[in-house]
């Protein structure tokens, strides 16, 4: 997935910028914390995607056991 199409939302942002943004992540966290705020962040985003899956799947079902009105 390229780059540009995963911060789509903030625009036309470059290279620089995204080094700013990763430089003042870096300092506010420290290096320790990164690791684990990132598997924090892929545990959110997994359990969004659980949720959103099985949300999915019950409206699916829900409209197949709908009996048809003639």
């Amino acid at each position: 997935m390229a780059l540009n199409t995963v911060f789509a939302f903030l625009g036309d942002i470059g290279t620089g910028e995204i080094m700013v943004i990763l430089l003042i992540v870096l300092l506010l966290f420290g290096a320790k914390k990164i690791p684990e705020l990132a598997r924090g962040m892929g545990r959110g985003i997994r359990e969004f995607k659980d949720a959103t899956k099985e949300i999915k799947s019950e409206i699916e079902n829900g409209v197949k056991d709908e009996p048809k009105a003639n």
